[in-house]
This record gives structure tokens, C-alpha cells and sequence, in this order.
């Protein structure tokens, strides 16, 4: 049986909470999403008031201020709200992403920094960040460890282990960013694990899916993903799509029937659903 383009449409809003709004705590919502697009203080606040009943703000608020919930570059290369316990292998599957997305711009390479001298500079960078740091803070300690604080801010802003910490305000994070170092302290699962988990995620959140939307939605390239794909092995499904396409899945994935009503939904700016497959960013 090939799936149509209508029972992908149902499967990803009932995946993504979307058909109907459903009675689960912020954490539990965060961590079936995988990760809430965050770049706008606001965007995880609109996302989870649009899946969830009786939505209380003060509910992630809570969640963001005792870091049970944290707000960190991750998917996308971008800032992205998710589950504290998921952010180290998110984390370690992102990293080499996040650190050539830097390390290899010119605003990096041309402020005379060498990787090793940047590299070097994070123990301390963590240990100063066990308490919110602005900005300012973190350049200053930079130019007094290895000078050219801008572009090596610049690089660890990204890769480097820190969330953002809430600075208050309506959406508890202000316009001004404050920095504190991540924990746990990400590198339990090794760089492959890590893809391989993200993945299966990504599938029981957003399946049935292709490779290529699992690289749109982290930016991951084949040499990682197709690895990944072949050692999730009989966890993962192969479907057909519309015109014959190959999908994957995880085996127990929700699909329900093509005309399920779908009501309309007011999505945040940048929603995931919205950048999570290849075809609809084409």
C-alpha cells in the first residue's frame, strides 16, 4: 500500500499535536515534539498553547527557570527549546554541524584565532558560566584568556555547551541574551548514538519521513544520515509515499485515516512542522 499525500498530512498534525489539543504536562509536550523552534522568545509559548488543553504559561515559565526544560542552538543550527534530559545527545549529534558552521566563516577565520587556542578556552568559559553570563561578561573573559574576544564569541555562541538562561520578562527571555553552561554535561552517547536517537525521534514525531526531511529539519548531510538510518536496522519501517517514494518510520507510528478533520491552527513563526520536511521548503 503506498501512502497518500493526505495520510502524511494527518500523520504529521496528529503526531505533532495538531488535529486536536491534548491533556499533557509542557515536559511531556516538549519532549514528543523533540524540539520547539525558539528563535522568537515567544514561538514555544504559541506552539504549545496551539497542542495542548488548558495551556498555562506559567507552566513553561517554570519549566524554563528551573532548566527542566532548556533553550540552546541545536536543530537547524538554531535556537531550539527542548527537554533537559534530551539536550546532551541532541547535542552530540549536532555538534560537528554546529562547530563548522563557524569555525568555517570568515567572520571567524579572519579574526587570526587558530581552533586549538579557541577550543582550549571552554573549561574556563563553562566553569565562568555556572552562573548566567551576558554577553559582555563572556567577551571580556575571552579577551583577557586569548584576545579577538568577538570572533571566537562569535564560533562559541554556537558550538560551545551553554542554554540560555531566562532574563524575564512576558516569554522569560529578554532581548539581551544571558549564557549559563549546560548540564549534565553533554558526551554520554558517542557522536553516531546520538544521530541514530535523534532520528528515531524525529520518525515517531514527524514519520513517516525521508532522508532527506530528516536533513532538512537538522541540516544533517548523507554521510552522517544514511549511516544512522542503516544501524537503526528492524527499528525503523519502510513505507511508500506519494509517486512511489521510500519513507521510513518507527514501527508503531501513528497514521490516521486521510479524511480525519483537520482544524485550523495558528502556528508560531517557524514551526516545526513547517520545516521539518524537504518538500516544503523546495
Amino acid at each position: 500500500m503506498s501512502l497518500t499525500a493526505r495520510q502524511l498530512n494527518r500523520a504529521s498534525l496528529a503526531r505533532q499535536m495538531l488535529l486536536r489539543r491534548e491533556r499533557l504536562s509542557v515536559l511531556d509536550a516538549v519532549r514528543r515534539l523533540v524540539a520547539l523552534q525558539a528563535q522568537e522568545p515567544a514561538s514555544p509559548y504559541l506552539a504549545l498553547w496551539n497542542r495542548l488543553a488548558r495551556f498555562d504559561p506559567a507552566e513553561l515559565d517554570q519549566a524554563f527557570a528551573d532548566r527542566s526544560i532548556v533553550k540552546a542552538s541545536l536543530i537547524r543550527l538554531t535556537l531550539h527549546a527542548v527537554q533537559a534530559e534530551d539536550y546532551p545527545p541532541f547535542y552530540s549529534a549536532m555538534l560537528a554541524a554546529l562547530r563548522d558552521s563557524r569555525l568555517t566563516d570568515g567572520r571567524f577565520t579572519k579574526g587570526g584565532l587558530t581552533i586549538p587556542a579557541v577550543d582550549a578556552v571552554v573549561p574556563d568559559l563553562l566553569k565562568f558560566a555556572a552562573q548566567p553570563r551576558s554577553k559582555g561578561d563572556i567577551e571580556a573573559l575571552l579577551e583577557a584568556q586569548i584576545g579577538a574576544a568577538k570572533p571566537a564569541w562569535f564560533a562559541l555562541k554556537r558550538y560551545a555547551p551553554l542554554h540560555h538562561a531566562p532574563t524575564g520578562g512576558p516569554w522569560s527571555f529578554g532581548a539581551a541574551p544571558s549564557y549559563v553552561a549546560a548540564r549534565p554535561k553533554p558526551g554520554r552517547l558517542s557522536p553516531d548514538g546520538a544521530v541514530q536517537k535523534l532520528l528515531l525521534r524525529y520518525l515517531a514525531a514527524f514519520g513517516p519521513a525521508s532522508l532527506q526531511d530528516f536533513g532538512q529539519f537538522t541540516v544533517l548531510r548523507r554521510p552522517v544520515t544514511v549511516p544512522a538510518m542503516r544501524a537503526l536496522g528492524n527499528r525503523v519501517v519502510e513505507v511508500e509515499g506519494p509517486g512511489g517514494a521510500t519513507l521510513f518510520d518507527v514501527a508503531e507510528g501513528v497514521l490516521p485515516a486521510e479524511e480525519t478533520p483537520a482544524p485550523p491552527r495558528l502556528l508560531p513563526m517557524w514551526d516545526s512542522v513547517l520545516l521539518a520536511y524537504a518538500d516544503l521548503v523546495e
